[in-house]
């Protein structure tokens, strides 16, 4: 075992200031590092020493692997934790910390390797009996025998990039015509985006919800799962909305759903904190999708409902100890709801906006959590992924929670950018939603831009009418007495003077 004295953070944002905060609460002292953008940032503020790594743009300076092991070698750090993001499913650099000698806050490159690919995952998981989405086994090389499967499967198909993720390199087909067109578009956009062209084929499940086991496990073999998260909310292949537990997971499908991803877990040596993803069909079979080697972005609604601080654990495992808790004390504590915060225009196709947080005002109160990385006045850079927060909040039921949700979105107060706080606020009162009766679709099937304007009905106009003449008479009332009083010729400037 080794105590960990001092944690670097390799990360930014939200979830760099998150991991901090409980490292400080472990007496552990922290180091930040930053680009230049984010001088500024809380996360750099927060931390007892700071390392610049060098210009915005993430290849610069995030992704400077040696840079950030030389910052630890000159600041005598024990330990360094990825966050999501960036360098945290790089086998090569965790590879290199654990040479340097450096504890890597994370499992070990070899399971990030395999559970990297998709196709080596599968084949790692086959061999426990494990379900699995039916599809191709390796890497498409034969445009011909591809074509061959993809009609033994069935359309529609789904073909995915082996080292794919964030809905890069994935396309659907929808019969045979338009296969080989779009195995040339995948192998292109996997190539661009991750320099690996693999693809395979699988199966395309038409109403799938995407539902998630959190996992833990110790270097002494012992792994247990956290339950599950519901992430079906989603924009562009990325979630938006996420909740734990499940609307339609019962005990005995968790217990199943649970079990499946230890062995996923087991399947390669994993220790630290994991998430195992399965796809969900409209009967409620699950099957393997991949298994995230690092701490999930919305790890704190599984936080809310286990009473767990999984970066505690996360750092605790590090240092070797063993789990302190077993499956049978894990309970689930009420309702969880996370949305993301992202700088998005909803009603321009969710496109990133940058600008200045001219007001910034987050909501508080017993139950809610706000997990950010920015200031009233900072900037949104342009030049990393348009997060801004993670509003979550935690209530005895879902019901209460999406309730506690609505009120906490309409208390949250930012201007200067557009965000996703109405899409958001939209979805938790649809019906779909409230229901629980969704999928991974629900975007292309009940949002519209125009669902985001604001309608009011007769009795509300009628009001308003009502209320804006009430203000112009006491205006005019006003006006004529500040006259009255001071032979005053100008009475706008009177008038502004005073509102202000």
């Amino acid at each position: 075992m080794q105590k960990i004295n001092k944690l670097l953070v390799a990360n930014r944002g939200e979830i760099s200031l998150r991991i901090m905060r409980t490292a400080k609460e472990m007496g552990i002292k922290t180091v930040a590092v930053y680009s230049e953008a984010d001088l500024n940032s809380p996360h750099v503020q927060f931390a007892d020493e700071a390392v610049c790594l060098g210009p915005p743009p993430s290849n610069q300076s995030y992704l400077l692997a040696d840079k950030i092991i030389d910052a630890c070698k000159q600041l005598k750090v024990d330990a360094i934790h990825p966050g999501y993001g960036f360098l945290s499913e790089n086998a090569g650099f965790a590879k290199m910390v654990k040479n340097e000698g450096i504890i890597f806050v994370g499992p070990s490159p070899e399971s990030i390797e395999v559970m990297g690919s998709k196709l080596a995952a599968k084949s790692a998981v086959s061999k426990y009996g494990i379900p699995m989405v039916p599809g191709t086994d390796e890497a498409i090389t034969d445009i011909r025998a591809a074509k061959i499967k993809a009609k033994e499967i069935g359309y529609p198909i789904l073909i995915k990039a082996s080292a794919g993720g964030g809905g890069k390199g994935m396309r659907i087909v929808e019969n045979e015509e338009e296969f080989e067109t779009q195995m040339q578009r995948a192998i292109s956009e996997a190539q661009s985006a991750f320099g690996d062209g693999a693809v395979f084929i699988e199966k395309y499940i038409t109403s799938p919800r995407h539902i998630e086991i959190q996992i833990l496990g110790d270097t002494q073999g012992n792994t247990v799962y956290l339950f599950e998260r519901e992430c079906s909310i989603q924009r562009r292949h990325q979630k938006v909305i996420e909740e734990a537990p499940s609307s339609v997971v019962n005990p005995a499908m968790r217990k199943a759903m649970g079990e499946a991803a230890v062995k996923v877990a087991k399947a390669c040596n994993y220790f630290g904190a994991g998430t195992v993803e399965f796809i969900v069909d409209e009967e409620l079979q699950f099957y393997f999708l991949e298994m995230n080697t690092r701490l999930q972005v919305e790890h704190p609604v599984t936080e809310m409902i286990t009473g767990i601080d999984l970066v505690k654990e996360q750092i605790l495992i590090a240092e070797g100890k063993q789990l302190s808790f077993s499956q049978e004390e894990l309970k689930i504590k009420g309702h969880s709801l996370e949305v993301r915060v992202y700088a998005e225009d909803p009603k321009n196709n969710f496109l990133p906006d940058i600008g200045k947080l001219i007001t910034y005002v987050r909501p508080s109160g017993p139950g809610i959590r706000v997990d950010d990385g920015f200031e009233e006045g900072m900037d949104i850079p342009i030049y990393y992924d348009p997060m801004i927060a993670k509003l979550i909040v935690h209530d005895e039921n879902r019901e209460k929670a999406i309730q506690k949700m609505i009120k906490a979105i309409a208390d949250y107060q930012i201007t200067g950018i557009e965000t996703t706080l109405a899409f958001c606020s939209f979805v938790l009162q649809h019906e779909a939603f409230v229901s629980g009766d969704f999928d991974t679709k629900f975007v292309e099937k009940y949002f519209s831009p125009e669902k985001l304007e604001v309608k009011w009905d007769n009795g509300e106009l009628e009001l308003l009418a009502a209320l804006a003449v009430d203000i112009l008479e006491k205006k005019k009332h006003r006006l004529k007495r500040v006259s009255g009083q001071n032979g005053i010729s100008n009475p706008r400037t009177n008038w502004k003077n005073r509102l202000i």
